[in-house]
């Protein structure tokens, strides 16, 4: 079981999309640290409906929690949006998918992370942790493909690794990563690999281990669940 030690002990966490296969293994996890006082689940309709498409349902539910936070975990996102899976070629690609992509992948989250990172406690370790995806990598594309999945994960990257620098200047001992949690068995990849895929419970695992390790640098960390860095 991995334990968060480097957080303190009594840390609050926050995870957001707990209704998926990650989401939800999260918090399992979270509950089951002894150093974890209290584990805030938020879902599609709690603690009040919310879009990742609709900006002013963001600001609203960041008016309904209270930090402060040690932990924020974001396991929000999608591959197949709007009954859309991901492109195999460039006559595949359109402009609507690749909006919906990025408002689901990015923007989304990066108003999450705006209305959000201010509840994040001052003066001790604090982590950000968003779900990203090896395939954002734009050093590690050897296959191509899955056109507006990948720019969607990139400009994550790149939406996480400015704020990181900029909350570095806030919260100096705060962490900001971007994770890769493997091939996991989930609503969102079954599609794709069937039932080839790690369980969520052990992918969560990993990457606890791996948020433990981190140290704060100013710049944001991006890792999969074997604590391996990934190149931008």
């Amino acid at each position: 079981m991995a334990r968060m030690h480097s957080l303190r002990d009594g840390y609050r966490a926050l995870v957001l999309g707990a209704s998926g296969a990650i989401g939800q293994a999260f918090v399992q996890a979270l509950q089951e640290d002894a150093r974890c006082a209290d584990v805030v689940a938020v879902t599609r309709s709690q603690p009040l409906p919310w879009d990742l498409r609709d900006a002013a349902s963001l600001e609203a539910l960041a008016q309904h929690v209270t930090g402060p936070f040690h932990l924020v975990v974001d396991a929000t996102g999608a591959l197949t949006i709007d009954g859309r899976g991901p492109e195999k070629r460039l006559p595949d690609l359109d402009a609507a998918g690749l909006l919906a992509s990025l408002q689901v992948n990015a923007i989304g989250p990066a108003l999450l992370l705006r209305h959000l990172s201010p509840l994040l406690a001052r003066g001790e370790r604090v982590v950000w942790a968003k779900l990203s995806a090896r395939v954002g990598s734009i050093e590690d594309n050897h296959k191509g493909g899955w056109y507006s999945y990948r720019a969607a994960k990139a400009a994550l990257n790149q939406l996480l690794q400015t704020a990181a620098i900029e909350l570095h200047r806030q919260r100096p001992l705060a962490i900001v990563a971007a994770l890769q949690p493997g091939t996991v068995k989930s609503a969102l990849s079954q599609a794709f690999v069937g039932d080839h895929a790690t369980a969520p419970q052990d992918a969560v695992q990993g990457l606890l281990a791996a948020l433990d390790a981190l140290r704060p640098t100013g710049r944001a960390h991006f890792v999969d669940h074997a604590s391996q860095p990934i190149p931008w």
